[in-house]
């Protein structure tokens, strides 16, 4: 199992500014780091954070999204569809010259775009097919694909592990599978520990997230419980801690970041891994 840590919680782009902290997420005794793809325009850029990633001695995962509601695949708009194939595939090539293992996240809409209702089975229909593309070109680049299903206030195409489930199979691609994230399922799953063993044949991928968004560990959330789950089901994948704060400002308004929610970043990535680590002795 390969632990790592989200770096949304310093950048939504990761920079040279941003390089120090892999040195001390490598120093803490991490497997790797998560990087976000959000911005393509620079697909070179993502080489050299591949290589300095190497340098420290770690592996990389990346989360990624559909921007904006004109790269959405579940759009009306066919043209805006095709435009979201484009920029899906397009955070393929960013992670493969990343050296990126895995890409999750929930790219099939724009995040708080809402319909009104639950998804159509057009709007499936149209993922789907956009996502069969955008996992052909990742299994061409040995990337895996896990698909993230978010809380009601997020999104409304996938809320559950019963509705990304059913989608991985409408999808029906041998590189495309789901996640599994501890804060999404506090909020929408009535037995959140319950639904992890009936869905294992597809989670591919996991993060590790407080209720608060804060440090993992910290909060209510049964993340002792669920690592053991895991673990005594020989999950062997990627564990990712998922934290934010405020640093930054769209992110913070996306995810609804009010106030302080730890002490410092180091307390997130410390006390967090030694509650993972500590978690999968004792399983």
């Amino acid at each position: 199992m390969k632990i790592g840590f989200n770096m949304l919680l310093w950048a939504g782009h990761v920079t040279e500014e941003h390089f120090p902290v892999f040195e001390k997420l490598k120093a803490a005794g991490y497997d790797g780091v998560e990087i976000p793809i959000f911005d393509t325009s620079d697909p070179a850029h993502f080489s050299t954070i591949g290589q300095v990633a190497k340098d420290n001695g770690l592996d990389v995962c990346a989360v990624t999204i559909c921007p904006t509601d004109e790269q959405s695949l579940i759009s009306t708009e066919a043209s805006h569809r095709q435009a979201g194939v484009d920029h899906l595939k397009t955070v393929v090539e960013c992670a493969a010259n990343a050296g990126v293992e895995n890409i999750c996240g929930p790219y099939y809409q724009e995040l708080c775009n809402f319909t009104g209702t639950g998804p159509t089975e057009d709007e499936k229909a149209w993922a789907a097919e956009g996502h069969r593309q955008m996992a052909d070109a990742a299994q061409d680049a040995d990337i895996r694909l896990t698909i993230e299903a978010l809380n009601r206030f997020e999104c409304h195409f996938l809320n559950t592990m019963e509705q990304a489930n059913a989608y991985v199979k409408q999808v029906n691609h041998p590189n495309f599978f789901t996640m599994y994230d501890t804060f999404h399922a506090n909020i929408e799953e009535k037995d959140p520990l319950g639904v992890i063993e009936p869905n294992l044949d597809v989670i591919q991928h996991v993060h590790i997230s407080a209720n608060d968004r804060g440090t993992p560990g910290k909060d209510h959330t049964p993340i002792t419980e669920t690592i053991h789950i895991f673990k005594r089901n020989g999950y062997d994948n990627w564990m990712v801690i998922e934290a934010f704060g405020n640093a930054l400002p769209d992110l913070a308004a996306a995810t609804r970041v009010w106030r302080p929610l730890f002490e410092s970043p180091e307390e997130v990535y410390t006390f967090g891994l030694k509650h993972i680590q500590d978690a999968l002795a004792s399983a």
